[in-house]
């Protein structure tokens, strides 16, 4: 089910100075995480990836997300330390088209003389905060019993 992303969470994937990691699965349910700076919101709504290697795991991991249905995980940590995670479902792969050249233009015109493979699709269906204080907060309220004798005994 695919959700939309808050202003602040569009902005912390939009900023070139947040730490961006993609996760994926291989076959064998194997993860495999890469820091991937070229994620960044489209404006349909959804996230895309460009990819520069045409081989990459990543890669292959995405094309089996689409035929299998696996999801994939981004997590962005900004300069603020704020951390966040959008679970996902990689829609398609463009190769071609107003999409693909639009960023093939960017890449070449940023990078220099390098290729780009394509342009992943993800749709977020889900966004959960990472920070220790709003993770502390949600598993406090979710098992208010889970918690350490030294503790109780402050109390």
């Amino acid at each position: 089910m695919s959700i939309e992303l808050s202003q602040d969470v569009i902005e912390l994937l939009n900023d070139r100075d947040t730490i961006k990691v993609l996760a994926s699965v291989d076959g064998n349910g194997v993860p495999h995480a890469v820091f991937k700076q070229s994620l960044h919101l489209g404006e349909d709504g959804r996230i895309h990836s460009l990819e520069l290697i045409e081989s990459s795991t990543t890669g292959r991991n995405l094309v089996g997300s689409i035929w299998f249905e696996r999801k994939v995980t981004i997590l962005l940590r900004g300069t603020d330390k704020r951390s966040v995670q959008i679970k996902g479902r990689v829609l398609k792969y463009h190769i071609t088209g107003p999409l693909y050249l639009h960023h093939y233009n960017a890449v070449r015109e940023r990078l220099g003389d390098v290729d780009l493979a394509g342009v992943w699709v993800i749709e977020p269906e889900q966004v959960i905060e990472q920070s220790f204080k709003d993770r502390r907060a949600t598993e406090d309220a979710a098992h208010p019993s889970f918690i350490h004798l030294d503790r109780i005994a402050a109390h």
